[in-house]
Parts: C-alpha cells; sequence; structure tokens
C-alpha cells in the first residue's frame, strides 16, 4: 500500500479510537447516574410497596404470556392433524 493510505487509515483509527472513548466515558456517567437516581428512589417512603406490586404485576403478566403460549400450542397440534 502507499504510505499516503496508510497514514489516512492510521487517523481514522484513531479518530473511531477517540469516539469510542468519549462514549465509554459518557457511558460511566450514565451508570452513575442511573445508580445514584435508584439510591435516591430507594429511600422515597412507599418504595418497598411499590416494588411488591410490581413483582405481583409481572407475575400476573407471566401467567398471561403462558396462557396465551399454551392456547398456541394446542392451535398448532390441532392443525397437524
Amino acid at each position: 500500500m502507499k504510505e499516503n493510505i496508510l497514514v489516512e487509515m492510521r487517523n481514522k483509527v484513531d479518530a473511531v479510537s477517540r469516539v469510542m472513548q468519549n462514549v465509554i466515558n459518557e457511558l460511566t456517567t450514565v451508570r452513575d447516574m442511573a445508580v445514584g437516581s435508584l439510591e435516591v428512589i430507594k429511600k422515597l417512603p412507599g418504595y418497598d410497596k411499590a416494588i411488591e406490586e410490581l413483582k405481583n404485576e409481572m407475575i400476573e403478566a407471566n401467567k398471561l404470556v403462558e396462557q396465551a403460549n399454551e392456547k398456541i400450542k394446542s392451535t398448532d397440534k390441532k392443525l397437524e392433524l
């Protein structure tokens, strides 16, 4: 390869490296903010009750999904016959 092509490639790799480092730094900042926000939310009154309600909602949603999957499976069996 010609030297100028190699220099251009090197510059592009350096630029991508700088961009990726900035992305990593921003991601770290976002993670720190998310952890801090969660810690603040945990101290709010009613947090434990809200978590229990969310757990119950997820259990109900999972039951509905399982029921729908069972119906799909039973429909598939009928179609195979």
